[in-house]
């Protein structure tokens, strides 16, 4: 059956400007880190889409080394783009990145001009595009001169394979070095992708700022924290939880009893809202303006739908927002 878009899709969902750039993003984006490999059940991730289409989230969010294996979600996506999404693209922001290990030898990591070069031709053709909307460096590299690496992205806007230039990870002082250097170039860069939640607050030391200076957007990822600012462990470590994995990003290490006291605290805060952990934990990075968009993964259709209820309510009371801080200390 072919997949027909929600005739209301644009009603519910919340757009915001990013920057002082003539894009506005959904208030909500979505992100395909996991979920999206060739190791996961493709019509799971079909459906996910299309709900997310469906709910006016029009900005997806990829990485060249997203998979596994890498590489894989750009394939599925772009296979889906043409299978479902034909006659839509320009109601989309597609965006892409390089900058951690995608190949053997010297060419395949960090910051040169031809590795970003070279990964977003085979992220396009992955795709099956002629250009992405965004894209982004996706970490700093300490060993290629910044003017080299934004320098690629001046070209890569240049040449026509990207609207727009973006980076991720980087800390305010580079972040604004980074920034001056694209002004002067004459890409602007549109956007930064920071690790941000109510557990990673670093970009509140000085990131946003710069940010809001120099006119930039901001898209945090991991903003529930993988996972930590859900309900799932509000009584320890399920066993089909991320942190009971050997491998990945959150370890049983990091779900300490400190942590699963501070989520239980916060979860008896979002009850009050009327809104879920999850939902109160997003709401609340989007309380600040100076957030254009959360990017959120989702491993089911219902986690999707979810998270986007978050719009409901992103107002807090002085006495919440306190609450809040005295249990984040």
């Amino acid at each position: 059956m072919t997949y027909q878009p929600s005739a209301d899709r644009y009603k519910n969902m919340q757009y915001r400007r990013c920057g002082k750039s003539g894009i506005k993003l959904p208030a909500v984006s979505l992100g395909l880190w996991h979920n999206f490999g060739h190791v996961d059940v493709t019509e799971n991730y079909r459906k996910i889409l299309h709900l997310a289409f469906d709910s006016g989230i029009t900005h997806f969010d990829l990485a060249n080394n997203y998979g596994p294996p890498p590489g894989s979600a750009e394939e599925n996506f772009g296979r889906i783009l043409k299978e479902d999404f034909r006659g839509y693209r320009d109601e989309m922001i597609i965006s892409s990145k390089a900058g951690y290990t995608m190949w053997d030898g010297p060419y395949g990591d960090w910051g040169s001009k031809k590795y970003l070069v070279s990964s977003l031709d085979q992220s396009l053709t992955r795709m099956g595009l002629d250009y992405v909307d965004i894209f982004y460096h996706h970490r700093p590299d300490p060993e290629t001169p910044l003017e080299e690496t934004m320098g690629a992205l001046d070209l890569i806007v240049r040449q026509g394979k990207a609207l727009y230039a973006g980076i991720s990870n980087y800390p305010a002082e580079e972040a604004d070095k980074a920034i001056a250097i694209l002004k002067k170039l004459g890409t602007p860069c549109l956007i930064h992708q920071p690790k941000y939640s109510m557990f990673e607050r670093w970009v509140e030391d000085g990131l946003l700022d710069v940010l809001e200076k120099d006119g930039v957007g901001c898209i945090p990822f991991s903003p529930l924290a993988q996972g930590l600012l859900t309900n799932k462990y509000l009584h320890g470590i399920p066993e089909d939880s991320r942190a009971a994995k050997s491998t990945g990003f959150l370890q049983k290490d990091q779900v300490t009893d400190q942590r699963i006291s501070q989520v239980r605290r916060l979860n008896d805060i979002a009850i009050k809202r009327g809104q879920t952990l999850a939902q109160m934990a997003l709401a609340w990075l989007l309380k600040d303006h100076r957030v254009t968009s959360v990017l959120i993964g989702a491993s089911r259709p219902e986690q999707l739908a979810d998270s986007l209820k978050c719009l409901d309510n992103i107002q807090f009371s002085a006495d919440e927002l306190t609450k809040i801080e005295e249990i984040l200390k």
